[in-house]
């Protein structure tokens, strides 16, 4: 496993889809971003949930997903809505 699997919420899986769409630092995640890193693996994994888009989040924020704060849930929970397949 790389550097990312080293952030809260990111195992093998997350690790290696992330990888297939090219993000492979935290540093390229951070200026990705949760939503767009979310949207470029929901490109190649229909199936990407609401819980990927919080845990790319909780990584960012160096928390695990349920310690994300509840604005922010929610922020998520809409861009979720918006752009699931």
């Amino acid at each position: 496993m790389g550097e990312l699997s080293k952030l809260p919420n990111i195992g093998k899986t997350v690790e290696g889809q992330l990888a297939l769409v090219g993000i492979v630092t935290e540093a390229e995640l951070r200026s990705a971003g949760a939503k767009q890193a979310w949207l470029k693996i929901q490109e190649i994994d229909e199936s990407a949930c609401i819980h990927r888009l919080m845990a790319l989040e909780g990584a960012l924020r160096g928390v695990k997903k349920a310690e994300l704060p509840e604005d922010v849930k929610a922020d998520l929970k809409e861009f979720y809505t918006w752009h699931k397949k």
